[in-house]
């Protein structure tokens, strides 16, 4: 069952407030596009799945010779996991993230004919998929609205007080009650970039932050007079 955004005040101002919100932040530029590097479903499936706990800089910096050595699910689904580690080695968690890799692909495999999947259902059924790595994929790859819920969009959201939930589920389904189905893709992606690169969790940079007069945020900085 979806839960209601559990900001104060009713439904409907908060929707008002979260649909200013992402217009600001659409000011800020015409694209807001997922920085994992991939030409293809199958490939920001395998990027997703190796950011976990790493910058999608290193994971890009990765990905270039594993796609190289595993194009496709067929071939990573066969994968040697000592050279697997050791390509993946970077991103930390390697030996987990291996076992991953070559378990999805091998579902890829026998369950899907080697291709992605389409739907969250599907795509939640492979071994080590949620909900983030399963929207991200849908999002970007298949047009399906999604909403990505990863520790920047958690911060953000409870910010600006568009949630007051912990639960990235419970989160993703607040978000999914104030913002129309066409904006959910769009819109937690520049949640999330606005969270790697403004709304940091040390060091907020409130100085000029075009959300700065929408943030109820207690813990924002004082903009200068």
């Amino acid at each position: 069952m979806k839960t209601q955004p559990t900001e104060t005040g009713n439904l409907k101002s908060t929707k008002t407030r979260a649909r200013r919100i992402l217009k600001r932040l659409r000011t800020q530029g015409t694209n807001a596009p997922v920085e994992l590097s991939h030409t293809n479903p199958f490939e920001l499936l395998v990027a997703t799945i190796l950011s976990a706990q790493c910058t999608d800089e290193r994971v890009n910096r990765v990905t270039p010779a594993l796609f190289a050595a595993y194009p496709g699910a067929r071939e990573l689904a066969g994968a040697s996991q000592a050279k697997l580690e050791a390509l993946i080695k970077p991103t930390g968690f390697y030996r987990n993230k291996a076992q991953h890799l070559v378990k999805c692909s091998q579902a890829l495999v026998s369950e899907f004919q080697g291709a992605v999947p389409k739907t969250m259902e599907e795509l939640t059924s492979l071994p080590g998929i949620g909900r983030k790595t399963a929207n991200v994929v849908l999002g970007a790859c298949f047009r399906v609205p999604a909403i990505v819920v990863d520790t920047h969009v958690k911060r953000v959201a409870q910010r600006l007080h568009l949630t007051r939930n912990t639960d990235p589920t419970k989160i993703e389904f607040d978000l999914q009650a104030v913002w129309p189905s066409r904006d959910w893709t769009d819109g937690s992606q520049r949640i999330l970039l606005h969270g790697r690169y403004v709304c940091l969790a040390r060091k907020p940079q409130c100085a000029g932050c075009v959300l700065y007069a929408d943030c109820p945020w207690e813990g924002k900085v004082l903009q200068p007079c």
